[in-house]
């Protein structure tokens, strides 16, 4: 029969256990928080040596693999982390993304979907669902998925514009183009979308739309890292008009 004194001594060394845990596990996450991730790591990696099955620390030694681009160990140690705790859904998430970021895609769907079905509010991991399949190549499917989105969050930009950059790839413009403008609708100040649009009507061939829509990109971002080639666009519009005009003339 186990004595008093006994039990209290065994309790005290699981209680001091906890608290050793709780150290290294809560300098790991303010390590983390200040991206000094080797150093968060090692603590996260103390705190698993005392206790195997905290789903937590694997989760913030994954985190810090990830932002140290070691994908391969980031999604070993993340997986871990949802083996321990099934309905983690910051780590089905991550994981998703961390097989996006080492390029597999199909590899990220099922962590994805599993996100989704804890959490099947959160328009993130819908939104990066969609981004797998169409790596994948299945264009229609994530079409469905951003259109299924934008109908189930129709505040959430990114949706309508993944899915018109998809449209535009498949040369889709007159599409793009409306999904753009709904984009416009909802922020007036997302200056991608007149970029976008005036992509959309060069392709079509409406250059006047197109430069209406290039210049007001330009008037919002004058230095974005797109303005030369929206520039060179104007510019090569501009002779274009003025060529058709001279034919016209001579008709």
């Amino acid at each position: 029969m186990v004595s008093e004194n006994t039990k209290i001594q065994n309790c005290t060394a699981e209680n001091k256990q906890t608290i050793k845990l709780n150290s290294f596990f809560l300098k790991a996450n303010a390590l983390r928080m200040k991206n000094e991730y080797k150093e968060a790591a090692s603590n996260y990696l103390n705190a698993i040596l005392i206790d195997r099955n905290d789903a937590d620390s694997y989760y913030g030694l994954g985190i810090c693999y990830k932002n140290l681009e070691n994908y391969a160990k980031a999604i070993k140690y993340l997986d871990k982390a949802t083996e321990l705790k099934e309905d983690f859904y910051e780590a089905f998430y991550e994981l998703g993304i961390c097989h996006l970021l080492e390029g597999i895609p199909c590899g990220a769907i099922k962590n994805f979907v599993r996100a989704i079905q804890i959490n099947p509010d959160n328009p993130n991991a819908i939104l990066q669902l969609g981004i797998s399949h169409e790596l994948c190549e299945e264009y229609e499917l994530a079409l469905m998925i951003y259109q299924k989105l934008i109908e189930n969050s129709p505040k959430f930009i990114k949706a309508y514009e993944q899915k018109s950059t998809l449209l535009m790839k498949l040369d889709k413009y007159k599409e793009a183009c409306q999904l753009l403008g709904e984009i416009i609708k909802i922020n007036p100040n997302y200056y991608h979308a007149y970029m976008g649009i005036g992509v959309c009507f060069d392709k079509l061939g409406k250059r006047i739309d197109a430069q209406r829509y290039y210049r007001k990109f330009l008037a919002m971002k004058p230095f974005s890292h797109h303005a030369e080639f929206v520039k060179n666009r104007l510019i090569k519009l501009k002779q274009l008009n003025k060529k058709s005009n001279t034919n016209l003339s001579i008709l």
